[in-house]
């Protein structure tokens, strides 16, 4: 495969106005931190004072196999954890990523740049799109700030404002508008002493008789995400996949039974071209997109410096490597503009 196949092949996609998937490999590169890095810090922070007996084993248990290299969602599936154990792991999780999270809107105040997903929305929109939808498993807002610098408006379920609270898509009519599906939840939701699920933005620490509105990963997930407002939630990023012509995986592995299925099923029942760009291909990504019955392909991770690519491409039965760096979203972006 030539360079210009490849190329041509990711302005192709990229004209068919793609959904864009951001997974955590996105907010890695502005220094979030990754599984790794929250298993180290849930096992220093998570406040484990007056726990139950059988929550003090069950939490043993659990920093046992993350001492001994099983990953953090493995970890929290092999481990029976009840609903308060589940808070307080929350809570622990909301307080690291809450503080990078705000730490990188800080940077944005003096960086414009800082944001390619921003220059790349306001691209998608010089056509005649109207909506563009945006679905991710991350907690963090750097979606939305990144339409914020871009002078865009945003929708995640819930009205404007500091005080914000669940409403439908057409509660505000404008011209342009991105919808970010975050099927997980975000830093900024909470359930009220009311009971019901507000939206708070931007504050450092957990308002009294608020609890935070994240699903972390474990058995708790399951049962959380049919629960308001993430079923809703999970629902209009299933219309929004479904009714998608391609798709741009940004960091995204392909872990997550909330958005996967759909997405696979459209790539492989509808042939709708797929383009992924990440640091390292996942095995789930390589199980279910390189060695699947996906048709239209374009997947590119780092090589072996920042400044090397390798392309798999649809189009080709193997591999090219590229000296320069398309894998990360700054790189893509030198694809398609």
């Amino acid at each position: 495969m030539s360079k210009t196949d490849y190329e041509k092949q990711a302005q192709n996609y990229y004209g068919k106005a793609p959904l864009i998937v951001l997974g955590s490999g996105a907010s890695a590169a502005h220094g979030l931190s990754g599984m790794g890095a929250l298993a180290a810090h849930l096992i220093k922070h998570t406040d484990i004072l007056g726990l139950s007996p059988v929550d003090e084993v069950s939490w043993d248990q659990f920093c046992q196999l993350l001492t001994y290299g099983v990953d953090l969602e493995s970890a929290l599936h092999q481990v029976s954890v009840s609903e308060e154990l589940t808070v307080r792991v929350i809570k622990a999780t909301w307080s690291l990523i809450n503080s990078e999270d705000i730490q990188t809107f800080r940077n944005c105040l003096q960086d414009r740049t800082i944001f390619p997903l921003g220059r790349l929305i306001t691209h998608m929109f010089r056509s005649s799109l109207k909506k563009i939808n945006i679905v991710t498993t991350n907690y963090d807002r750097l979606a939305e700030y990144a339409c914020e610098q871009e002078r865009l408006h945003h929708y995640t379920g819930f009205s404007h404002g500091f005080f914000r609270q669940l409403a439908p898509a057409d509660e505000i009519t404008i011209s342009r508008k991105v919808n970010i599906w975050k099927v997980h939840g975000s830093l900024d939701w909470f359930k009220s002493p009311l009971e019901d699920i507000v939206a708070l933005s931007n504050i450092d620490d957990i308002p009294n008789n608020y609890e935070p509105q994240i699903v972390t990963p474990g058995a708790q997930k399951y049962h959380r995400t049919h629960l308001e407002p993430y079923r809703s939630i999970i629902n209009n990023a299933d219309q929004a996949i479904t009714a998608a012509g391609s798709y741009l995986c940004i960091g995204y592995g392909f872990n997550d039974e909330h958005i996967q299925p759909k997405l696979i099923a459209k790539c492989v029942r509808q042939n709708s071209p797929i383009t992924i760009i990440t640091y390292a291909l996942s095995e789930a990504t390589r199980k279910h997109i390189l060695d699947g019955n996906a048709q239209n392909y374009l997947a590119i991770e780092r090589g072996i410096t920042d400044d090397q690519s390798v392309v798999y491409s649809s189009l080709q039965d193997t591999p090219i490597t590229v000296d320069k760096n398309i894998w990360s979203l700054n790189g893509y972006l030198k694809l398609i503009m």
